[in-house]
């Protein structure tokens, strides 16, 4: 699905000659964990493709992936149980990761950023 965006997105994107493109990616699809190996998996594919496109974009454009980090969500309480409350919440991130992702420039092309 993230090809076909990036097939349909990117021909727009290249006459104004600059752009970003933020992949959601996760720490998990830089490293392995038990029992979540689809997910790990699909965020391993993530950085791949980034990191590829990244290398074929030219200059004034920038793909990212960018990892969250741990964020208490439904699935990291499937993971975690009760611990998992001691992590941010999805509001509380937001408002961190919005100003990251406006503040990204073509200098951070091929870039595996966390949140």
């Amino acid at each position: 699905m993230r090809y076909n965006v990036l097939r349909h997105f990117i021909p727009l994107m290249l006459p104004k000659s600059r752009g970003i493109i933020v992949n959601m990616s996760s720490g998990w699809g830089r490293s392995g964990a038990a029992l979540v190996a689809p997910y790990c998996a699909s965020k391993w594919a993530v950085e791949g493709l980034s990191r590829a496109v990244a290398k074929e974009m030219p200059d004034g454009f920038a793909v990212v992936a960018l990892s969250p980090g741990v964020i208490n969500t439904d699935m990291l309480q499937s993971c975690f149980g009760s611990s998992a409350s001691v992590y941010q919440t999805p509001e509380a991130w937001s408002l961190k990761a919005a100003t990251m992702i406006l503040n990204l420039t073509a200098a951070d092309n091929g870039a595996s950023l966390t949140v």
